[in-house]
């Protein structure tokens, strides 16, 4: 067996629990390389501002390793393989990271919530899950202010009107809702999140910014075309046995 396609299985393997989630099977039919563009514009207009040195090095290191290689967002690294080959000392004199500093960056990226811990580690390294900016608290709160005050650049009316069929509109409201489900409130990304009617379309809705909200998938299924609050009733009916 070919020794990188090896070493992807033993990942997931490692990681099966969080594979086995509906979020990363949606994440691995969705995924499509022609967004990663999009993807490393958000990491640096959003992310990498609130990193150190060493933690942007860090986590351009992982995400190398996750989603540009294996279209994955998970990896496993060793602090001692992270040391070298990474980036220079901030002396660069050495082409090593001290422990401490690996550690530390690691450490930082994780409370940024920029990757998260996975597994247990073994002498291959540890696992982690490298999250887009779109699940990053920090970013998420950067993309909505972004939004708010972004200017109208363009006089296309479809593009300023239809936010639901044109792929960068659709992204605008869910940055404005960081990318949380409307109902559940469950965290989503670009690949798990869809976009809900408020006012559905059969009943005189449209597809403008306001009328549209983020969902997750489970919750747009159940809603349907019913009103949503013919919804959140049934649902707290069932719920307390009304």
């Amino acid at each position: 067996m070919d020794e990188r396609l090896k070493k992807i299985r033993e990942l997931l393997e490692d990681v099966e629990k969080d594979m086995g989630t509906g979020d990363d099977k949606a994440f691995v039919r969705n995924f499509d390389a022609l967004e990663l563009p999009s993807i490393v514009s958000n990491a640096v207009r959003y992310l990498q501002p609130m990193l150190k040195p060493y933690e942007a090095a860090i986590y351009w290191h992982m995400f190398d390793k996750s989603i540009l290689s294996t279209g994955q967002q998970y990896c496993r690294v060793s602090t001692r393989g992270l040391m070298t080959g990474v980036v220079l000392s901030s002396s660069g004199q050495s082409e090593s990271l001290s422990i401490a500093s690996t550690r530390e960056g690691l450490q930082g990226l994780e409370e940024k919530g920029a990757i998260l811990k996975v597994g247990e580690p073994n002498r291959e390294g540890t696992p982690y899950k490298v999250l887009l900016p779109e699940e990053i608290l920090d970013c998420q709160k950067a993309m909505k202010k972004s939004v708010e005050l972004a200017e109208i650049k363009s006089v296309d009316v479809r593009r300023e009107l239809d936010f639901y069929n044109v792929p960068e509109n659709r992204l605008r409201v869910f940055e404005r809702d960081e990318f949380r489900c409307h109902y559940c409130g469950k965290q989503l990304t670009r690949f798990t999140a869809t976009l809900d009617h408020l006012q559905p379309v059969s009943k005189g809705g449209d597809n403008s910014f306001d009328n549209l909200a983020t969902t997750c998938l489970h919750c747009n299924s159940r809603r349907g075309s019913r009103p949503v609050m013919d919804m959140l009733a049934n649902e707290y009916q069932a719920k307390n046995n009304v």
